[in-house]
């Protein structure tokens, strides 16, 4: 989409009306490149494309990881990608995500609720179309802005000026990038997740998260009482999804396959299983179970065979049935192979604590039966990063030899700590570690669910403690608008951020010289000139 090609387009099509004078060609051909996406199929396509591209680029060479932050807003995820653009010149890499959990927390018509997939279905593609149409806006904003600057270097005749704006123009890079958005554990059955996924597939997702939790007992990944389902429940919505992408035709569209099995001790159901080491026989041999005599079976018992014994599962008061302990690696493990081999492109594998060692070591074996594994992982806020890294630092060194009488390990958090060698060391390991875990543990994408929801929260506690108390209005100006000022931040010219100068544009193509703008030299945001 170059500006001359758009600006001959329109005038062939104006042309040919002759009631369609007053349509100037110009203005509709920047209309056109400031909406470059019209659809969110549209949008899905083409960020299928990109993340296509990146995993490729990443089978060649782990350092080309990519990374997301998790955005609960439109404007969130907007403010987000002008600021990747504003500081690295590139959105190249760099995603978005979309949490269930923020969805449930912040987005829901009930109220913040747990990340127990309560919240409404629609509510989830509502959040993808709303991040992209805020992305878009960035889009027109930018190009805006640009179009401004065209008309004044051709006012002022600066010809060289104007050539230089022209080629911004036509290699403008949007800032629309792909979503991977979670699915939950898919909302319902297999039907109930294909057509959340049409939803979410047509609002602009290219890569779906889908988890292997039981839909109505699912909890946040890094809570307790986790339920899995068999494996062959699991790949019937990892293909309803499958489905849901070929039939919108979004071909290249990428399935995230979510274990949680290392922190889920239990399951709902026993699988099916034809014969001895099926896949379904696989998932039972997991099971937590007690050898028993026909004796001494009870009325209500569920019994298989295992080996030629028959065995009684574990089953609780709530009528789960429980796996054996320290079997969750192994359950991740084959959860994992078993997803790539039945239709998933990567892999999400929710852990405990972030340890490069804990993640590869599972990824090693993945390998195995399929080489090219790759992961998405969450580098939590629900882990102290701190702390573990303090405590892995503390832990090495022992193992080391070296003398750490000095650091009580279980209050390695306090600030005393902080100015330290093992604090230092820490933090260094902290700044490595997608670079580390991309290299060694086959991480193609580093994400954070929730951090917006924290610095929302940490931002606006600041704000509320020094405007309520005695700085006042020097807190706002002081804290905030000051350095918005000092940092280039766009938002500070908060008018133009919400479209007021795109809405100018339009009533000038609309009435020419009757237009009532509101950009004059009345506007108080020439302040910020």
């Amino acid at each position: 989409m170059t500006y001359d090609r758009e600006l001959n387009t329109a005038r062939d099509i104006i042309g040919g009306h002759a009631t369609w004078a007053a349509i100037d060609p110009e203005s509709v051909a920047r209309m056109r490149l400031q909406n470059r996406f019209k659809t969110g199929l549209d949008i899905a396509r083409y960020t299928a494309k990109i993340m296509r591209a990146d995993m490729a680029a990443y089978d060649q060479n782990p350092a080309n990881y990519t990374q997301s932050l998790g955005c609960w807003h439109g404007f969130i995820g907007q403010q987000k990608m002008i600021s990747i653009k504003k500081h690295f010149g590139s959105t190249k890499g760099r995603y978005l995500y979309l949490s269930g959990w923020m969805v449930a927390a912040l987005r829901s018509e009930f109220g913040p609720l747990p990340d127990q997939s309560m919240h409404e279905k629609t509510s989830v593609p509502a959040l993808i179309e709303e991040l992209y149409t805020f992305l878009r806006q960035a889009d027109a904003r930018e190009l805006g802005g640009y179009f401004r600057e065209l008309d004044a270097a051709r006012e002022q005749g600066e010809t060289a000026k104007e050539k230089e704006l022209l080629q911004k123009i036509d290699n403008f890079q949007t800032h629309v990038v792909p979503i991977i958005a979670d699915i939950d554990a898919g909302f319902g059955n297999a039907e109930a997740t294909y057509l959340l996924a049409k939803k979410m597939i047509e609002a602009g997702a290219c890569a779906l998260q889908i988890e292997n939790q039981v839909s109505d007992e699912k909890q946040c990944g890094h809570q307790d009482g986790k339920v899995t389902v068999p494996h062959e429940d699991f790949l019937a919505k990892v293909r309803a999804c499958r489905y849901a992408f070929m039939e919108l035709g979004v071909e290249d569209g990428v399935i995230v396959t979510r274990t949680d099995s290392l922190g889920a001790g239990l399951t709902k159901q026993i699988a099916y299983s034809q014969e001895p080491g099926d896949l379904g026989d696989q998932y039972n041999s997991f099971l937590d179970c007690d050898e028993v005599t026909p004796n001494e079976i009870g009325p209500n018992d569920v019994i298989i065979k295992r080996e030629g014994k028959l065995m009684r599962p574990k089953r609780l008061p709530s009528n789960l049935f429980q796996f054996r302990q320290g079997t969750g690696e192994d359950r991740c493990v084959l959860d994992c192979i078993t997803s790539l081999q039945n239709g998933a492109d990567l892999l999400w594998i929710e852990t405990e604590k972030p340890h490069v060692e804990q993640i590869a070591g599972m990824v090693d074996r993945i390998r195995e039966a399929v080489p090219n594994a790759k992961l998405v992982y969450n580098n939590s806020p629900s882990f102290n990063w701190t702390l573990n890294f303090r405590q892995q630092v503390f832990d090495a060194w022992t193992e080391e030899g070296r003398n750490v009488s000095a650091y009580d390990r279980a209050a390695l958090m306090s600030v005393e700590y902080d100015e330290t060698d093992l604090a230092v060391e820490a933090d260094a390991r902290i700044q490595s570690f997608q670079a580390d875990a991309a290299r060694r543990a086959g991480i193609f994408h580093h994400l954070i669910t929730l951090p917006t929801y924290h610095t929302a929260a940490l931002s606006t506690d600041n704000l509320a403690k020094r405007y309520f108390g005695e700085e006042a209005m020097l807190g706002y100006v002081k804290n905030v608008q000051r350095e918005e000022i000092r940092q280039g931040i766009a938002c500070v010219k908060h008018q133009n951020m919400a479209g007021s100068d795109i809405g100018d544009d339009h009533k000038d193509y609309f009435a020419g010289e009757a237009a009532l703008k509101a950009g004059g030299k009345e506007n108080t945001m020439n302040q910020f000139a």
